[in-house]
């Protein structure tokens, strides 16, 4: 466990390169703030299935609604 607290990130790509073992993935995000600004840019070592994926159309804020993939990192 790497995070004491899930994260947010934005996903910005699977990395394909890299064979990690069978029902996990690489992913490089950046972290987002709690306005849903960048703040850091990591490379995720993560079981995809484990992801929770934020919905946000239902996000009032600007920052937020930004057409891209958003995750948390569950801790």
């Amino acid at each position: 466990m790497q995070f004491w607290h899930p994260i947010t990130v934005r996903v910005i790509r699977e990395i394909a390169d890299r064979h990690p073992f069978d029902g996990w993935a690489w992913i490089e995000a950046y972290e987002l703030d709690g306005r849903g600004d960048a703040v850091a840019k990591r490379e995720l070592f993560v079981q995809p299935a484990g992801l929770r994926w934020l919905d946000t159309a239902a996000s009032d804020s600007p920052a937020l609604a930004r057409p891209a993939a958003r995750l948390r990192v569950p801790a």
